[in-house]
């Protein structure tokens, strides 16, 4: 089973970024033990703070992977073309945060993702990614 962790803006910041929000673990720590929890599964990571490369990224493994974990972080509440590209797809995705985003801003309220994805996982931290790869078992 080849599943994708596809991460969007300042999310290569954790660790650094706001620790009381997000943790001190950086992601490719904790993508070190989710990839000895699920060994048994193909897990590819990428990041990026452009919105065309994550669209990009969708189209290139959106009819050949099993899954795709999406966080989009800040393009989740602006991104029609992020929305756009998951309907194009065939491969399941499920959009991730680490924070409850219906604890903060008003404007995190609003996902462009959620419509279009199979299912949400917010507000558990860095788990929220393990629940979404166990959603797929």
């Amino acid at each position: 089973m080849k599943i994708l962790i596809l991460n969007g803006p300042n999310l290569n910041l954790l660790g650094k970024r706001e620790p009381e929000i997000y943790g001190s673990d950086t992601f490719e720590d904790y993508f070190a033990k989710l990839q000895f929890k699920f060994k048994d599964l193909e897990l590819e990571y990428f990041q990026s703070n452009i919105e065309g490369e994550l669209i990009g990224k969708i189209q290139e493994v959106g009819f050949s992977y099993d899954g795709i974990v999406l966080n989009a972080a800040a393009y989740t509440h602006t991104s029609i073309g992020i929305g756009d590209a998951i309907k194009a797809v065939t491969t399941p995705v499920i959009e991730v945060h680490i924070s409850n985003t219906h604890k903060r801003e008003e404007f995190r309220h609003v996902s462009y993702i959620s419509p279009v994805a199979r299912g949400v996982i917010l507000g558990f931290g860095l788990q929220s990614y393990d629940l979404a790869i166990q959603s797929f078992l």
